[in-house]
């Protein structure tokens, strides 16, 4: 006994060498010191930071200097946070946001870049009489700045915001000019700033950039279609991606985490939003490394640099004050000029104004040059914490009042759906062969939605009915875990009905659905196997809009997104809920629309996506009448197809539609391609009589018009 506690008691002498109690007390830090702080309001990030400066090699010697050498797993563990935060920068990028908004990302990236440097050179040169490469050194470094509290306005959902792209895009602008500029001045310190240096750096860059936006997104491309069920090696693959570039980066004379957010540029098209893929990306990333690196952040913090005279103390008031004020300076520059409101600007200024990543990389090449002396390092570490700091508490407060404005704003926009209608049912009975059929599902539903899929499974009444659901609730149990990776919450509902087409109808009406989707694919057509003429046969039943999709191959074959509507379409009740959708699907897998539909169409086409916040390349191919389209259409195999239909009487539907998508789907055969069928409600006064049905006269009419045509063109010949 006394043997073991002595032996317990050695392995808690500090600082701590056991690598397992060492991650042990990491991995409490992170869970325990944002549920502590949150209490007396410090944001989680600060938690982290002043937990590292507590336990590290400055503060109560918990872990040791040796620990955080370059080659402990504690470095290693922070440069994968590191280049976390960057690659998360470039993947969660709204790419169409970024070249919507790529001009006010170039001007705020050259105020954040020239402003810094243009004021802080002279103050560093006249005010703490710096070198003059030492000046240049220092005040390229306040021009840097790492998105620290990017983590923040992610967690709020407002990482797509226009204000947040125009930051990003700034950062790495600003941070891939400074970061040259400490490979020109590490050159120039060390006699090597001659023609040579510059034929390397300019032709690696180029070949960094061949390699990063050529090759890998080709391989990228084959590798995930050849993969697509293997959800564990996906996430291997692009970790060994991220990771590589970042060594590319440093071959071709860059920093790593610019590697990183090339590497996040790349990937941003073929992993979406709302995918297994991505929840596994945040997840593992925000819960381990992101942390270890803030809390490493913390670790090379030397508070005791503060009682080593007033020198240094000066220093770090003057570097720490000027550093915040600069980027505040480069915010507010960027708010005048483009004229955006205040909330705007303090995003700008909360995400900008942290210094961690790059200013670290920076201060030590420069202090291992022998070109800044320790003064400038211990300053420039409590800049850190403080601009960190700074950052978190003001990007928390702005990203509130953002929501707030949003939310204010949202309230008027008649063409927004509202939550409380967004709900699609899923009919399936089983998971195989509608694999493809759930993830598209996934992919045009709203994430904001609490419940937003209801997958159905609908079986025929018999005697063994109880087994059967027994056995259907199996499967739809099989489903629910396939599927456990994403953050949406799926609904399972096993039902027993004459007929599927009215089982399908029935809990679309109980759960107030706007949307109903089934499997329409030759290999797999659920209704087929049950009813006889099935697209008929449930439109006859279901008035709610009707998905008929044929979606069999992984979601990065697309290439484009191919809509035809016809005439009037946008006067459809339900035109604004399969529109939403629609524009989610392009805005999640980021691929660009070409819309075939009438102007006025297209006008209010534009407007549902505009009052939903949702973002796309659209095109359009204005045509009159649908039969138009085929002359203008140009196949191609990696198309997605969407044709809109309508219902007889509808005030969109012609005579022409119905053997035009018929040609459309002969055409378009061995595309993935989607039949949307409008819903269309019912009068009031006629809802006690479903059951009489008036498609009867309808098939008449019908017929009395084709008559009517086929002797107008008679007397036309004539």
């Amino acid at each position: 006994m006394n043997y073991f506690l002595e032996h317990l008691l050695s392995e808690f002498q500090f600082p701590l060498t056991n690598p397992v109690l060492v991650f042990s007390l990491m991995l409490f830090i992170i869970l325990l010191s944002p549920i502590v702080l949150r209490r007396i309001r410090i944001p989680g990030i600060i938690g982290l930071i002043l937990s590292g400066i507590i336990i590290g090699p400055k503060g109560l010697g918990v872990i040791g200097e040796n620990s955080l050498a370059a080659e402990g797993w504690i470095k290693l563990f922070s440069t994968i946070g590191l280049l976390y935060i960057m690659f998360m920068a470039g993947l969660e990028l709204d790419l169409n946001q970024f070249r919507r908004y790529y001009k006010k990302s170039v001007f705020f990236g050259l105020f954040t870049f020239f402003i810094p440097i243009l004021l802080g050179y002279p103050l560093c040169y006249y005010g703490l009489h710096l070198s003059p490469l030492a000046s240049l050194l220092t005040s390229s470094m306040f021009a840097t700045h790492t998105l620290v509290a990017y983590p923040i306005m992610s967690k709020f959902g407002l990482s797509k915001h226009s204000s947040v792209a125009i930051t990003v895009g700034g950062t790495i602008l600003t941070d891939t000019a400074v970061l040259i500029i400490l490979a020109i001045i590490s050159s120039a310190s060390k006699g090597q700033l001659d023609f040579n240096f510059w034929v390397r750096l300019l032709t690696s860059l180029a070949f960094f950039s061949v390699i990063m936006f050529v090759l890998v997104p080709r391989i990228t491309r084959w590798f995930l279609k050849k993969l697509d069920s293997e959800k564990s090696s996906q996430y291997i693959f692009v970790l060994s991606v991220v990771f590589f570039s970042a060594f590319l980066a440093e071959v071709a004379g860059v920093e790593h985490i610019i590697g990183a957010f090339v590497a996040g540029l790349v990937l941003n098209r073929f992993i979406p939003h709302n995918s297994v893929l991505m929840n596994r990306i945040d997840f593992i990333g925000n819960s381990l490394f992101i942390p270890s690196f803030l809390i490493f952040v913390g670790m090379v913090v030397d508070y005791r640099a503060l009682f080593q005279g007033a020198w240094p103390l000066v220093i770090a008031a003057v570097l720490t004050i000027f550093a915040i004020f600069s980027k505040w300076l480069a915010a507010l520059a960027t708010q005048l000029l483009f004229h955006m409101s205040k909330v705007e600007r303090k995003v700008i200024f909360g995400l900008s104004t942290s210094h961690a990543a790059a200013t670290l990389a920076i201060i030590m090449v420069g202090y291992q040059d022998h070109i800044l002396d320790i003064n400038i390092v211990n300053g420039t570490i409590l800049l850190i914490l403080f601009t960190c700091m700074t950052a978190s508490f003001v990007t928390e407060h702005a990203g509130k009042e953002l929501l707030i404005q949003i939310s204010d704003q949202g309230e008027d926009d008649v063409y927004e759906t509202k939550l409380r209608n967004k709900h699609l049912v899923v009919a399936m009975n089983e998971l195989n062969g509608n694999e493809k059929l759930l993830e598209f599902a996934l992919q045009v539903s709203d994430p904001k939605v609490i419940n937003p899929i209801s997958i159905v499974s609908v079986l025929p009444s018999s005697s063994f009915a109880e087994r059967i659901i027994h056995k259907s609730r199996k499967n739809l149990e099989e489903i629910v875990k396939h599927f456990s990776g994403y953050e949406t919450k799926l609904n399972t509902i096993a039902t027993i009905d004459l007929n599927i087409s009215s089982g399908i109808s029935r809990v679309s009406k109980e759960l107030f659905a706007d949307v109903v989707m089934v499997n329409d694919s030759n290999k797999i057509n659920l209704i087929k196997r049950i009813v006889g003429d099935d697209r008929a046969h449930l439109m006859d039943s279901c008035d709610k809009t009707i998905f008929f999709c044929q979606v069999e191959r992984p979601s990065v074959n697309y290439e484009k997104i191919v809509v035809v509507a016809p005439l009037l379409a946008e006067l459809e009740h339900s035109f604004v809920s399969w529109v939403e959708r629609v524009f989610r699907l392009a805005h999640e897998l980021k691929i660009p629309m070409l819309a075939y539909m009438h102007a006025n169409t297209y006008e209010r086409f534009l407007k549902v996506a505009a009052a939903n916040k949702l973002d796309a390349s659209v095109k359009c191919i204005a045509i009159e009448e649908i039969q138009d389209f085929f002359m203008f259409a140009d196949r191609k195999e990696n198309d997605f197809v969407i044709a809109v239909g309508a219902r007889t009487g509808s005030v969109s539907y012609v005579n022409e539609l119905d053997p035009f998508l018929a040609k459309v789907q002969k055409a378009y055969e061995d595309n993935d391609r989607v039949l949307i069928i409008p819903g269309q409600e019912k009068e009031n006064l006629f809802k006690e009589y479903e059951d009489i049905s008036g498609n009867a006269i309808g098939i008449g009419m019908d017929t009395l018009s084709k008559i009517g045509k086929e002797v107008g063109s008679i007397f036309k010949k004539d």
